[in-house]
């Protein structure tokens, strides 16, 4: 028979160490919720912030691939697990570290998902962070709703849209789930918002415009600004390498700090 109360007591006393508890969600998939989460990272990290980086997209983590971590091996030390280290301030857990290869397909239930992320929100080595970004998959399902339930006062939600209406529809419902659970919306990202042609600087909104500061201003969220499609980005992605760490002069840059402000002036 599981101690539940021991379970209880070894989440409450790992979530104590950790100030802020940051969700990133987005209703809808593909739209750049995992960039938007690890350059947030990063950004606490360059700010000389001790920061912790949780994936709980269970189908489809994208995090080891982001930050050129796959087929890292998690360690266990005295029944907790060791996470994937990032430099020294930067602590990283994702399912990801534990199945075989980007084609083997997770295949769980609900209370399964549940069971999983209590491990990881409270038998990591976590230690003592300033920050725990936790990178949610697309939609308002038990991922989401299982680390809300856990966490008993997340810090808030950023919430990652791009700007044609079939996304901005479905980060409506990300808000109202926010809303029933009683956790503040930090803001809303309006991802992939205008393309900058490098050869003659004109710019083309490829997936129209203004959608996210539009659904910000009439749910009445903040808008945290716009992030520019922009080529280095996807490169970055693709080959694992931070945008912020290693383009940290460039005008998408800019865009990321800006957005990501109102995070960093938390006390």
């Amino acid at each position: 028979m599981r101690d539940t109360s021991a379970e209880t007591l070894a989440l409450n006393q790992s979530m104590a160490r950790i100030k802020h508890k940051i969700l990133v969600l987005s209703g809808k998939g593909g739209v750049g919720k995992s960039t938007v989460a690890v350059n947030l990272a990063f950004s606490l990290l360059l700010a000389n912030r001790r920061v912790g980086l949780l994936d709980i997209d269970i189908h489809g983590p994208s995090i080891p691939k982001l930050l050129r971590l796959e087929g890292h091996p998690l360690g266990f030390s005295d029944g907790k697990i060791i996470p994937a280290g990032f430099g020294d301030n930067l602590k990283v857990v994702s399912i990801g570290f534990l199945t075989r290869g980007d084609a083997q397909a997770v295949i769980w239930r609900g209370p399964m998902k549940a069971n999983l992320i209590r491990q990881f929100l409270a038998d990591v080595q976590w230690g003592e962070l300033d920050f725990l970004v936790i990178d949610s998959p697309p939609g308002t399902g038990d991922e989401p709703l299982s680390v809300c339930q856990l966490i008993e006062k997340p810090q808030g939600a950023i919430i990652v849209t791009t700007p044609q209406q079939l996304a901005v529809a479905d980060v409506r419902k990300s808000i109202n789930f926010c809303r029933k659970l009683n956790m503040p919306v930090i803001g809303i990202i309006e991802n992939m918002s205008g393309f900058v042609c490098p050869h003659c600087g004109k710019e083309t909104f490829l997936f129209s415009s203004g959608g996210g500061e539009q659904l910000s201003s009439e749910a009445g969220v903040p808008f945290l600004g716009r992030i520019p499609l922009d080529p280095e980005l996807v490169h970055s992605c693709d080959n694992g390498r931070p945008y912020l760490y290693h383009y940290s002069k460039t005008a998408t840059a800019s865009a990321l700090e800006n957005a990501f402000k109102p995070v960093l002036e938390l006390d």
